[in-house]
């Protein structure tokens, strides 16, 4: 399926990401093997996928689950930059 505006890149990353529950593992060592890339690199290649509209288009479920996690990632840091308690 192509989708305009995603690359082939892009559309392997979110079928990565949404397939990666069912295999076992470490992930950084498959993302190093399938992409080629550290994890440092994947993660920001995800950080920006996740903003483009075709991404959503390609895959709502999983584009709304990484946006969910990196939003919950981002109050936990900012309240402990701001001294507060989280859930942990």
């Amino acid at each position: 399926m192509t989708t305009p505006g995603l690359d082939e890149r892009a559309r392997a990353v979110l079928d990565f990401e949404r397939d990666w529950p069912v295999h076992r593992g470490a992930k950084d060592v498959a993302i190093r093997r399938v992409f080629g890339v550290t994890p440092a690199r994947y993660y920001q290649l995800v950080a920006r996928i996740v903003e483009l509209p075709a991404a959503a288009a390609y895959d709502p479920l999983t584009v709304k689950r990484l946006r969910r996690r990196r939003d919950e990632r981002r109050s936990k840091r900012t309240a402990r930059a701001l001294g507060e308690r989280t859930g942990r």
